[in-house]
């Protein structure tokens, strides 16, 4: 094995694969206060780290700059979160053997990537997104053998990409949204990297992880941008 693809191997993916064998508090209190009107359906989605081959192996900070991570932006035209940067993944249906077998067909179904590539870690807390009315199991998973991604069904989604972990780390690209629920207002994490906004579900997810992997560093958190999404919200100026 290419000693620095193994040097990964016992790096992140080691991380991540005890991070699901410990609790997690997704500190979700946006999500708890909304729901009291919600009826959440399973779901999960595939939050799949993998080398990528144009960036350097050398370290960038707390990670190493080839360590990313699988994204894709949502089609405008779906009901809820349109146009949003996810995560691949979606509902469970009845013939899915739990969260991890459903994480890895959505993803498939969405990005044409061969789950057989695909070394599933363990599964995370599950995380309610009353919005769209889900009760997620986020899975961590390592991308053994990378294949082709596309977006498949641009009816789901219109782009899928791979960006690296340490832009995402980078204090630059950090950030906060804030709106109002129920005459309080929430603050949440979000990440500005390549002129893409990720926030919502996706980036408490990953903010949350890099906070427990000990992989964040420290940031603005001062710093509050505004999704297209929320632009009518009342907010914090």
């Amino acid at each position: 094995m290419n000693p620095a693809i193994d040097g990964l191997h016992s790096g992140p993916r080691a991380e991540l694969a005890a991070l699901c064998g410990r609790p997690l508090d997704w500190h979700a209190d946006m999500q708890r206060a909304m729901l009291d009107s919600a009826t959440l359906r399973p779901a999960a989605v595939l939050v799949l780290f993998g080398v990528l081959d144009s960036e350097p192996a050398r370290a960038t900070g707390p990670v190493r700059g080839d360590l990313d991570v699988l994204l894709l932006r949502r089609a405008a035209t779906l009901r809820t979160h349109a146009g949003q940067i996810a995560f691949p993944g979606g509902r469970l249906e009845a013939s899915d053997d739990g969260p991890i077998a459903g994480a890895l067909r959505e993803a498939a179904e969405e990005t044409g990537l061969d789950p057989d590539g695909i070394e599933p870690l363990g599964t995370l807390p599950e995380f309610p997104v009353p919005v769209s009315r889900h009760l997620v199991t986020p899975v961590p998973a390592w991308w053994a053998r990378p294949s082709e991604v596309a977006a498949v069904d641009h009816d789901e989604s219109v782009d899928v990409f791979r960006v690296p972990v340490a832009e995402l780390l980078q204090p630059a690209n950090r950030a906060i949204t804030a709106h109002r629920v129920g005459g309080t207002t929430y603050r949440s994490p979000a990440f500005t990297v390549d002129g893409r906004l990720i926030w919502g579900f996706t980036a408490m997810v990953l903010s949350r992880m890099f906070d427990e992997l000990g992989w964040a560093e420290p940031w603005d958190a001062e710093r509050i941008v505004v999704p297209e999404d929320l632009s009518s919200d009342p907010r914090i100026d």
